[in-house]
């Protein structure tokens, strides 16, 4: 009884707290993410105030915070969409490898961490965060402007590569066999294929499966659909977010609507759940020792990631704004980065890279909605600066102002 009230109490205070964060947050329209994250690190491990009764029920609320994000994600696009960008996409796929990962696997390389640790900093250095960057568009009323199917397509392709990479990481990690890699990341693939096969062919007759006009009885089939492909996936070596998004975009029509409308409240309770939970598992004392490498290496692979959004919404012919937004907006490491550096932690790999991924991740998280905000307006006011803001800039900023006034560029 007593344990049960300590819960009640803890889980209240947090969410209590959460919420005056946000109005503070939208007081100073400033986007809540980095408040939450705060308000993590005062909670956890050499915080504060350490919880303890709510940690574990934390932990799955951060869980299904990130599906809800990702399915809400899908909810925007048709299958159709999904396959048609990712056939143009592909590209800039690459692209975002080469100029991501390569930094993380250097850096390992150059402290001396060995080629193992290289490839675990490679994944954590690549991959944006899904519920970061989600969350943020949503804040920032982004969902429909002409660059988010780029900064989709992009996010997309990092988390089907997930699909492989994390098989071929684990397996390297723990020093299996060849062939037990190959199996498990056959696995993976045919699930990940398979799910989006379904999602492409029978997504209409999903849609008529979950429809209702009972909104009560609409959000417990889409609720429980959603985290049962999603359980299903991440047992079969698969991202659980991969799954959520795919069960989004296979839902169409007013079935997305509705479930829109319903979902939208819980999503933002969770997410804001999953930031608190990511800083309530860093130690505060860890980060000072990385912090130098830590900021070089956010510095840098903050410049890469901006240069893959723009590059990538420039080959889709997005305005210039929106290639800046689209960059700025890619920055945001989080939830995968901070798996994989755990899975090395927990092989006992190097004893630094925890620390370093958290402290990099951590940068980032708290950076990437400040540059998904201001990347495009400090752009704007370099090249102003740069052509000497005389009236031929203006007449350009004026022109840029009439083709796209609500800034859909």
């Amino acid at each position: 009884m007593h344990s049960s009230a300590i819960f009640l109490i803890e889980f209240g205070a947090i969410i209590l707290g959460l919420g005056l964060l946000g109005r503070l947050a939208g007081r100073l329209q400033f986007s809540p993410i980095p408040l939450y994250l705060l308000a993590g690190l005062a909670f956890g491990t050499g915080g504060l105030l350490p919880l303890g009764a709510s940690e574990e029920f934390v932990a799955i609320g951060a869980e299904i915070g990130v599906i809800l994000l990702l399915l809400m994600l899908g909810l925007e696009y048709t299958a159709s969409d999904l396959v048609s960008n990712l056939k143009t996409q592909y590209p800039a796929g690459l692209v975002d490898f080469a100029l991501n990962a390569v930094p993380g696997a250097l850096a390992a390389l150059l402290m001396g961490w060995g080629p193992v640790a290289a490839v675990v900093l490679a994944g954590v250095t690549w991959i944006s965060s899904s519920g970061v960057i989600a969350k943020v568009m949503g804040d920032l009323g982004r969902l429909g402007n002409r660059e988010t199917p780029v900064i989709l397509s992009v996010l997309v392709l990092e988390d089907l590569a997930m699909a492989v990479y994390l098989p071929i990481v684990t397996a390297l990690l723990a020093g299996v066999s060849l062939a037990a890699g190959s199996a498990t990341l056959a696995i993976a693939l045919g699930v990940a294929g398979a799910v989006l096969f379904v999602a492409v062919r029978y997504g209409r007759l999903i849609s008529r499966f979950v429809s209702s006009d009972d909104p009560e009885k609409l959000l417990l089939v889409v609720l429980g659909l959603t985290l049962l492909v999603a359980g299903i996936a991440q047992q079969l070596q698969v991202s659980a977010a991969v799954g959520a998004f795919l069960v989004g975009i296979a839902l169409s029509g007013e079935v997305a609507e509705g479930t829109h409308t319903l979902l939208s409240p819980l999503r933002d309770l969770f997410a804001a759940v999953f930031f608190v939970f990511f800083g309530l598992h860093t130690d505060p004392a860890s980060i000072p020792p990385v912090i130098l490498p830590a900021l070089a290496l956010a510095v840098v692979t903050a410049l890469t990631k901006i240069a893959t959004g723009y590059w990538a919404a420039k080959r889709a012919g997005v305005g210039v704004k929106g290639r800046w937004r689209a960059g700025g907006t890619l920055v945001a490491r989080g939830e995968f980065s901070i798996v994989i550096a755990g899975l090395a932690v927990s092989a006992g790999i190097e004893p630094e890279l925890g620390p370093l991924a958290t402290a990099y991740v951590l940068v980032l998280v708290v950076v990437g909605p400040l540059t998904a905000r201001y990347t495009e307006p400090v752009a704007a006011w370099v090249g102003k600066r740069r052509s000497g803001g005389g009236p031929a800039a203006g007449e350009a900023a004026a022109s840029k102002s009439v083709q796209d006034p609500v800034g859909r560029v």
